[in-house]
C-alpha cells in the first residue's frame, strides 16, 4: 500500500528529525525549515501532501502566516494542518484554529498521540473528499446538479411561506478565453466566478455548475428587482486579472409552481439568461409568459415539421421579377410557405430561424429546389413561355461539399438548362465564410448556375464583398430600396451602387418596391429589374402559371 505524504514545517533541524524518526516509518515525508520554503513545496506538491505538522513560531515566515496564506489558497486549504508549539497557551491554540489548523500538538512530542491524530485526520479528509466528489462540482466546490436539486427541493419544503427565484449565469465567449489564455486559466476563471456567486448569494449558500461556464443559485425573490446587485457581480467578475472582459448573461425564474421538477426551474432559467446574451445594457433576463408561449410555439415546429413535409404541407409561392424598362415579366423568386391543416397559414418569420438552428433547413431547401426544378420542367413541357426563376441557398447548404453535385443532380434529373434556376446567397453568408463560400459558389458558377446576391444592403460590409466574391446578379435588401429612396443624399447613395453594379457588369434587381415614386427613382437610376407588391404579392403555382400565360416574358440577363 502506497505511503501518504505529509509535510513537517519547522525552523529547529532537531524537531525535524524527531518527529521524522516518529514517522517515517508510515509516512513519505517533505521537510521545510520556514514558511516561505514550506509554501514553495507545498505548491508544487499540493497533490500529494496529505497533511502538514506546522511549527508555529518560525523566522522568515511564521507559522499563523502559513496558514493564512493556506486559507486564501483554494488547493491549499485542502490540506489538513495541526500545529506543534512548545506553548501550552490557549490563546496560541485558539488563534492556530480560527486561522485553518485542524488540531493542536504540544512539545515535547508523544509518538502515539501524533500518530493516532495524524491518521485520524487524514481520514476525515480522504472521507470528506469522498462526500464532496459526490455532492460537490470538482473544479468550484459548488454543488453538483444531483445535488443541488436536492437541496433546492428541501429548501422549498422547509420554508413554505418564501418566495424564491432560480437564478441561472453563463459566460459569453467562454471558449474564447480557453482558446486565447489555455484551459488552466479558464479553469481560474470558472472558479472565481463560483466564489463571487458564493458571496454574491449567501442567503442561501445554495449554488452550482452544473456544466462547463453555466452557472444557478437559490436566492430570495424580490419583486421589481433592479440590476444593482447583479451589476455589482459582473463588476466583481471582471477584478479577475486578464486582459479581455468577462461578458456574463443571467436570467432568473420565479418559482410559482413548487411541484414542478427542478431541473424544469433550471431550464426556464437558462432560457431567460440565453435571452440575456449580447445586451450590454441589461443586466439579467426575466422568465415570462411570452418567453413560454414562444418555446412552446418553438417545440410546435420542432415537432411538426418532418410530418409536414412529407405531407406536402410546404407549398411554393412564387413573386415575379419585372423588367424595369419594359414592365415584363423576366423572372421570379420561389418562396416557401407552410400551410398547417388547423393553424392555416405559418409565418415563415417564425418557422425559418427555428430550421435554421436545428439543421432541418437542409431538407426543406431541398424540397423547394426539387419543387421548382419540377414546375420549370412543366412550364417548358407545356409550351409556355419559362422564366427564371431564383432559390435559396441557406448558409448552412453552403457547408455542404456536396452542393454543387446535389445541384447538377437535380438540373440533369429535370432536364432543364441551368439559366432557368438562380441561386440566392444572402450577403451575411459571405460576410461570415468568405473563403470557404467563394471556393464553392465558383464551382457553382462554373456549372452554369446564375449566382444572386440577396439583401445586398443589409448592413454588412458589402462594398469589400462585392469586389471579391463570384455573383452574376445583385439584390437590393428591401429596407436598403425603401429608406434610400427618401431623400436627396440616401438617393445618392442608392445611385452610387446601382452605378457600381453596373459597372462591375452585374444587374441589379431592387425588392420590396412598393410605390410609384420608388419605381420612377430606381428607372431614373438604370436599376434593371424589380420585385415587390407594387406589381406583384407571392402568388401560389397555380396563380403564377395563370400570370405567365397572359403576360409578356422576357429573359433575366
Amino acid at each position: 500500500m502506497k505511503k501518504h505524504t505529509i509535510m513537517i514545517i519547522d525552523d529547529q533541524e532537531i524537531n525535524r528529525r524527531i518527529l521524522g524518526r516518529l514517522l517515517e516509518d508510515k509516512y513519505e515525508i517533505l521537510y521545510a525549515e520556514n514558511g516561505k520554503e514550506a509554501l514553495d513545496l507545498l505548491h508544487t506538491h499540493s497533490d500529494v501532501v496529505a497533511a502538514v505538522l506546522l511549527d508555529i513560531v518560525m523566522p522568515v515566515m511564521d507559522g499563523y502566516a502559513v496558514l493564512e496564506a493556506m486559507k486564501n489558497n483554494r488547493t491549499l486549504s485542502k490540506i489538513p494542518v495541526i500545529v506543534s508549539t512548545q506553548s501550552e497557551d490557549s490563546q496560541t491554540e485558539v488563534r492556530a484554529l480560527s486561522q485553518g489548523a485542524q488540531d493542536y500538538i504540544t512539545k515535547p512530542y508523544k509518538a502515539d498521540v501524533i500518530r493516532h491524530r495524524l491518521e485520524n485526520i487524514i481520514r476525515f479528509r480522504e472521507t470528506a473528499a469522498m462526500i464532496n466528489k459526490v455532492k460537490k462540482d470538482e473544479l468550484t466546490g459548488l454543488y453538483n446538479k444531483q445535488f443541488f436539486n436536492e437541496m433546492v427541493r428541501e429548501k422549498l419544503k422547509s420554508m413554505p411561506d418564501e418566495k424564491f427565484d432560480i437564478l441561472c449565469i453563463g459566460v459569453e465567449r467562454f471558449k474564447l478565453i480557453n482558446e486565447v489564455y489555455g484551459e488552466k486559466k479558464g479553469d481560474a476563471v470558472l472558479c472565481h466566478i463560483a466564489d463571487v456567486l458564493r458571496d454574491t448569494c449567501r442567503t442561501y449558500n445554495i449554488c452550482s455548475r452544473f456544466l462547463g461556464d453555466i452557472f444557478y443559485s437559490l436566492i430570495p425573490h424580490v419583486e421589481n428587482r433592479g440590476n444593482e446587485v447583479i451589476r455589482q457581480m459582473y463588476r466583481k467578475v471582471n477584478e479577475f486579472p486578464i486582459d479581455m472582459n468577462i461578458k456574463l448573461h443571467a436570467g432568473i425564474y420565479t418559482i410559482t409552481d413548487r411541484d414542478m421538477p427542478v431541473v424544469t426551474m433550471c431550464d426556464r432559467a437558462k432560457t431567460a439568461a440565453n435571452e440575456n446574451r449580447g445586451k450590454y445594457d441589461i443586466y439579467f433576463t426575466e422568465y415570462d409568459d411570452s418567453i413560454r408561449q414562444r418555446l412552446m410555439e418553438e417545440q410546435f415546429i420542432s415537432s411538426s415539421m418532418a410530418s409536414a413535409l412529407e405531407e406536402h404541407q410546404f407549398q411554393i409561392y412564387y413573386q415575379p421579377k419585372y423588367d424595369l424598362n419594359t414592365e415584363a415579366i423576366a423572372g421570379a423568386e420561389a418562396l416557401v410557405r407552410w400551410i398547417h391543416p388547423q393553424r392555416g397559414f405559418l409565418s415563415p418569420g417564425a418557422f425559418i430561424p427555428i430550421f435554421e438552428r436545428n439543421g432541418f433547413i437542409t431538407q426543406l431547401d431541398f424540397y423547394v429546389w426539387e419543387t421548382v426544378c419540377k414546375d420549370v420542367k412543366k412550364w417548358i413541357d407545356s409550351g409556355n413561355s419559362p422564366v427564371a426563376v431564383s432559390v435559396n441557398v441557406s448558409r448552412i447548404d453552403l457547408f455542404n461539399p456536396q452542393l454543387p453535385d446535389i445541384l447538377q443532380g437535380l438540373i440533369t434529373k429535370y432536364n432543364i438548362p441551368q439559366k432557368y434556376v438562380h441561386l440566392e446567397i444572402t450577403e451575411s453568408a459571405y460576410a461570415e465564410n468568405t473563403d470557404q463560400f467563394v471556393t464553392i459558389v465558383g464551382k457553382l458558377r462554373q456549372l452554369g448556375f446564375i449566382i444572386e446576391m440577396d439583401d445586398f444592403g443589409s448592413g454588412y460590409s458589402s462594398l469589400n464583398i462585392l469586389a471579391e466574391m463570384p455573383v452574376d446578379i445583385l439584390k437590393l435588401d428591401m429596407k436598403f430600396v425603401q429608406n434610400q429612396s427618401e431623400s436627396k443624399s440616401k438617393k445618392g447613395i442608392l445611385g452610387f451602387v446601382i452605378s457600381l453594379a453596373k459597372w462591375m457588369n452585374l444587374s441589379v434587381v431592387a425588392e420590396g418596391v412598393e410605390t410609384e415614386e420608388q419605381i420612377e427613382v430606381l428607372r431614373s437610376m438604370g436599376c434593371n429589374y424589380v420585385q415587390g407588391f407594387y406589381y406583384a404579392k407571392p402568388m401560389p403555382k397555380s396563380e403564377f402559371e395563370a400570370l405567365l400565360q397572359k403576360s409578356i416574358t422576357v429573359e433575366m440577363r
